[in-house]
Parts: C-alpha cells; structure tokens; sequence
C-alpha cells in the first residue's frame, strides 16, 4: 500500500453536523435533492426517520417519523426516482416502504425475518440497472431474502441454509451484475467470514469463499455492469477487494487485501461516479479513501489452460478521524461527486466534502 502524492491528495472536509438524540444506523442521501435521511433507535426503543435538508453550512430538521421498532438499515435502490420510496428494515425483522410524503402507512409491509434485518439493498430503480425493481434483506435468522414489491407477502428467492447446516448471522448483503433483464446476482457476508454468490438467474449458489473474520459489509463496483469488483469488509480492520470479471473453476476470484486499520471496517461505499475510488468507515470514528489500481492484464491462463484472475493493488489517497466512537453508516450523494454522509456512535450525523475527486 502507497499513500497518493501529496500534490493532488483529496481532502475529507466537514461540511456540517448534526447532534442526534438518539442512535443513528444508517443514512441516506434522497436521490436528485439536497436532502438525508438518518435511521435509528430513539432511546424508548421505537424506531426514528429523520428528513433534513442541507442549507449552506447547516441541516435543517424537515420532518420526523415514529415507528414502533427500531430500523436498522433503509434503501431507495428499487424504487424510481419520481416515487423515491424508502425501503427499510427494523428490529423485528418487518420490512417496509414508505412514501416519505405520506408516511404513516407503508406503501408495502411484510414481515419478512424472524429476527432483526441487518441489511437491505435495493436495485432495478432509480433509473439504475436492468429487470424487475427487486430488494434484498439479510437477517440474524440466517436467511437471506429477495422481494419484488408488486409482489406480496412472500419472497421472490429465499437463500437459507440447507438441512443440518447451522445457520450463521447475516450481517449484509449487496446486489450486482445486473446488467440486463435476466441476469443478478445477491452477495452475502456473515458473522462467521462467509462470502457467498447467489445467481439469481439459475437460483444457485455460485461460488463461496471465507475471510476467517465477521464480514461487516459487501459491495459491487456498480451494481449495473457486468460483475466487475467486489470489496468485503472485516471486524478485524481488514478489507478485500475479488476481481469478478474471471472465475476460476477451483480458485474462484482473485483478490487483494489490505489491512486499514486496527479495529471494525463497518461500511465500504464506491464514489457513484468512478468505480475505483471507495471509501471505508471504522470502529475507531476514521474514514479511508482508497483507489483500486487494476494489473497491466487482468486475467491469465493456468499451467491446465484455464482462465484466472489477476488482482491489482489499492492505494490509501486519504484518512481522517471524525469521532471517538464508531462510524456506522455511509453514503455518497449519487448526485454531488464528493458530497458524502456519515452517521456515529457518538449520535451525531456528519456532512463532508470530499476535494480533487476529479483529479485522480
């Protein structure tokens, strides 16, 4: 690992700030407006939606939801961009979609895990990627669950463990390759340092591998191309970054690791607007700013013929440490190259400005 040039270093600037009053999970910026959302706990144990607008250098509070359970993890990725529909997941394993207009009734409820949803994705929506607009949830109950909205009540796939095999905590999940009508696929992290692909064309699993840590978080590059890069983040600070383009039949992806730092990688978010920078968030209140570096040939041939996968390197461009407490949650406005959220353990919700993206 080598630090960028000190000439053209981005820098991670704190743009505005929020105290919270009550646990923040996730955040999320609201597609084509200047406006987030933050997820959480309130401290009687129901579960918070918090709408504020960025104006200058402040966030103005717009409007605060209630719900019975606590939410723990919330998307717009299947929804399209004049509805910009919340889906979310809270505490007693429901999910949800709501009309942040009219939010007292969801537009779509079911329950959908017998214990807390730790994860949610979302694809097919706003505007993004190919075929149905599809969710996936992965729970504590150890399944993972794909739904179609137009479709209720129950699941469209349902990945559980089979017979016998003991069921492990699912901490996230992530959809990928969807870069036309039939094919997708769902990635899965659990609590053990699985990795498994599940191809959701031919309903299989396509190939599993093992970190030896927690898998905290997954995401592809883009979740609208054919599978390009992966990053999977641990509880031990170490991240690792499969090459997806060639899959080896015994070796499966290559991949490159890198230790970040010494406690939890909680979340690894790709800049929407290039697939090669990506940003982690720590247990100790640090985010990283990487860049993935691809090989001079991305594939080549085993001593028996077949194609295998060659990974590149990645480069530490930036880091800065924003809280004493851990930064749970992330998020990249798809629409302001470097305009990002963070929400911490420290009940505070941050707005950064990340400089000279364009420059690297």
């Amino acid at each position: 690992m080598s630090a960028a040039p000190g000439l053209e270093r981005p820098q991670v600037v704190s743009h505005a700030q929020q105290a919270l009053n009550y646990t923040v999970f996730d955040c999320k910026w609201v597609p084509r407006s200047a406006r987030l959302l933050c997820l959480g706990s309130a401290a009687r144990g129901t579960g918070l939606v918090q709408l504020y607008e960025l104006r200058g250098a402040r966030l103005e509070l717009l409007r605060e939801i209630e719900k019975p359970k606590p939410i723990k993890c919330g998307t717009f990725g299947a929804t399209s961009l004049q509805q910009r529909y919340l889906a979310t997941g809270d505490f007693d394993g429901n999910l949800n979609i709501w009309n942040l207009e009219a939010p007292e009734i969801p537009v779509y409820s079911v329950k959908g895990h017998k214990e807390i949803i730790n994860s949610i994705d979302g694809v097919g929506g706003l505007g993004i990627g190919e075929g149905a607009p599809e969710i996936v949830t992965g729970s504590r109950d150890g399944t993972v669950k794909v739904w179609d909205p137009r479709q209720k009540d129950t699941p469209v796939a349902n990945m559980e463990p089979v017979q016998g095999e003991s069921k492990r905590d699912c901490w996230t999940v992530a959809f990928g390759n969807a870069y036309n009508q039939e094919e997708r696929v769902v990635c899965a992290g659990y609590d053990n340092g699985d990795i498994k692909l599940f191809d959701l064309k031919t309903m299989s699993l396509r190939w599993e591998t093992n970190i030896k840590n927690g898998v905290c978080s997954v995401e592809f590059d883009r979740k609208d191309i054919n599978m390009n890069k992966l990053v999977a983040t641990s509880l031990e600070g170490k991240f690792h970054v499969f090459d997806m383009r060639t899959q080896h039949p015994t070796k499966g992806f290559a991949s490159v690791s890198e230790k970040a730092q010494k406690s939890t990688i909680w979340q690894v978010r790709h800049l929407p607007q290039n697939r090669d920078i990506f940003m982690t968030s720590g247990g100790s209140g640090s985010l990283h700013l990487w860049k993935y570096e691809y090989p001079a040939q991305r594939s080549k041939k085993d001593s028996e013929g077949a194609e295998m996968g060659v990974a590149g390197s990645v480069n530490l461009l930036q880091n800065v440490t924003l809280s004493t407490q851990p930064i749970s949650s992330l998020d990249w406005s798809p629409d302001k190259k470097g305009l990002c959220v963070c929400g911490a353990f420290d009940q505070t919700v941050r707005v950064l400005i990340v400089t000279k993206l364009n420059k690297i």
